[in-house]
């Protein structure tokens, strides 16, 4: 599958950068342009997101070969992988079928464990969102919270809406398939090999997706995954992009 990308910087070591679940390339802009001081960096649109096609396969493995393909294609050598929770799996993944494609790796807010089910009210506001009929986000915005308290995590999920040129809207992510498949977007990571080269995870303190019990399970697969800590919830990467850029200028100098 040819995913759509975005790339920034003309030179040091590869960073390719995947997503989080319901998100896009778009989410790790400001990120990326911090980072392409230093290196050429690259922004994925996982499948089934952002501006990359919609096919009805979605889980690790399909994730994992779209990645795959797309460093072959794109001529990217031993590129330094980040993936934040559904892109940190697929990170993952990728890194313990291929470890001898990348150069390094950061985890960020997610365990390669597996997860319940955490979604399904934002599911079912966005599936009954009448995006065919609403005039603008702000009432997109009061329909879904009805679902979804949270202002910012509303605001991160109406990104996916896209204008209609005759009215109305529709959505960039395939709703209906990653409802079909949300339990598969939880399952736990089974890789092929180890994947034993430098490995950062970063999670964040008022998140629960690492425990201090997953290192166990994660030093089995990373053997030279080490943990860092920053003040933040589940995404820390847009909560502290400053501090999130300088934890990663400091793992890929010191390691």
């Amino acid at each position: 599958m040819k995913l759509f990308y975005r790339e920034l910087g003309e030179k040091g070591q590869p960073i390719v950068i995947l997503h989080g679940l319901f998100g896009s390339s778009d989410n790790w802009f400001t990120q990326a342009k911090m980072l392409a001081d230093r290196h050429k960096v690259y922004l994925v649109d996982q499948r089934n997101h952002g501006q990359s096609p919609h096919t009805n396969e979605f889980n690790y493995d399909v994730l994992a070969g779209d990645l795959h393909e797309f460093l072959s294609s794109n001529n990217i050598h031993n590129p330094v992988l980040i993936g934040h929770s559904l892109g940190g799996k697929t990170a993952m993944k990728f890194a313990t079928n291929h470890p001898e494609l990348l150069g390094k790796l950061i985890i960020v807010d997610i365990a390669p464990r597996n997860y319940p089910v955490k979604h399904d009210r934002i599911l079912e506001g966005l599936k009954a969102l009448p995006v065919n009929s609403i005039n603008s986000r702000n009432e997109a915005d009061d329909y879904l919270s009805k679902y979804v308290a949270e202002p910012a995590v509303r605001q991160f999920l109406l990104k996916n809406l896209q204008r209609e040129p005759g009215g109305g809207f529709t959505w960039k992510i395939n709703i209906s398939v990653l409802d079909e498949n949300i339990e598969s977007v939880g399952e736990g990571i089974i890789g092929l090999k180890k994947f034993d080269k430098p490995t950062l995870f970063i999670r964040g303190a008022q998140s629960d997706y690492i425990e201090d019990t997953d290192m166990n399970y994660i030093k089995t697969m990373f053997p030279q995954a080490y943990l860092v800590t920053m003040k933040t919830g589940h995404w820390v990467q847009a909560e502290k992009p400053a501090e999130f850029v300088a934890e990663v200028y400091k793992f890929l100098a010191g390691s």
